[in-house]
């Protein structure tokens, strides 16, 4: 019996580890969905690490499905870490995030086994995987529960394509997965109260699958609060094609990887600048 590829396996086709380091399937928890894979350059050292989270309602998805956007960030220079997590109807909230939670512990802890400096912890997601990423960020409870405070501790989140802000849930099962339709402590626009590492948020203004609204609302509750916060929306991506874009044969949609790498870049040079002032300041 013979299957029809789907459109990451096709993206995946034509992206390739050459080059890089890959570690598959290593675990940070004990279950079954609780594994990452790690792609490396070759011979960088105190490298950013990008922690980034997939999408799919949180009630699908799998890290083998996003080799081609572990391999575009590592290209750029990135340790890149891509971790399953468990998913609805197994778990529930806030299960993923202490999941989420426990990948980014693992990642801040083996950063330099990998030639990563864990003062530039990137935390990235796209749809569902951006949501998570953006609680993580700026919900304190679920870092500081490894060990680790958002806010102190990371360097930035992207996020593309998230739902931030979508009160009432409407849709039966995402009632179910977030415990009714209104409940306030789900919404990352909620937990914004200043100091938050920069953020980033990308979006496609036809995006009709999560309103571009919700990058629009994080960001002005981020600004409002003194955090560095910027949209940018693109024309011709949608929910899909935005994190699809990453692989090279969509690269013509969108400057997505472009305006990613930009922003690590400048968060990490700016990093470097405070921590050489501090050192010969002392």
């Amino acid at each position: 019996m013979t299957t029809g590829w789907t459109p990451a396996d096709l993206l995946n086709f034509f992206s390739s580890d050459a080059g890089l380091r890959t570690s598959d399937t290593l675990p940070y928890g004990p279950e079954p969905r609780q594994t990452l894979d790690a792609y490396q350059p070759r011979g960088g050292e105190r490298m950013p690490v990008v922690v980034f989270f997939y999408g799919g309602s949180w009630q699908s998805g799998s890290k083998a499905a996003y080799r081609f956007v572990g391999h575009a960030l590592a290209r750029r220079g990135y340790i890149t870490i891509i971790p399953d997590y468990r998913v609805y109807p197994d778990v529930r909230f806030p299960d993923f995030l202490r999941d989420g939670a426990a990948a980014v512990a693992w990642a801040w802890a083996n950063a330099a086994r990998f030639g990563g400096d864990a003062d530039l912890l990137f935390l990235a997601g796209h749809s569902a995987g951006a949501y998570i990423a953006a609680m993580l960020a700026l919900d304190d409870q679920w870092l500081s529960a490894k060990g680790l405070q958002p806010r102190a501790d990371l360097a930035g989140f992207v996020g593309l394509a998230g739902p931030y802000d979508f009160l009432p849930i409407r849709d039966a099962t995402l009632k179910t997965i977030f415990g009714g339709p209104n409940r306030a402590q789900t919404q990352p626009t909620n937990f914004v109260r200043g100091g938050e590492a920069p953020v980033l948020l990308l979006t496609g203004v036809r995006d009709h699958a999560v309103s571009p609204r919700n990058s629009a609302r994080l960001a002005q509750e981020l600004v409002a609060a003194g955090s560095k916060a910027r949209v940018i929306s693109y024309r011709r991506v949608r929910h899909l094609t935005i994190i699809g874009a990453f692989a090279p044969p969509l690269r013509f949609l969108a400057p997505v990887l472009d305006d990613v790498d930009a922003f690590i870049r400048d968060v990490a040079a700016a990093r470097a600048h405070v921590r050489l002032a501090r050192c010969e300041a002392s």
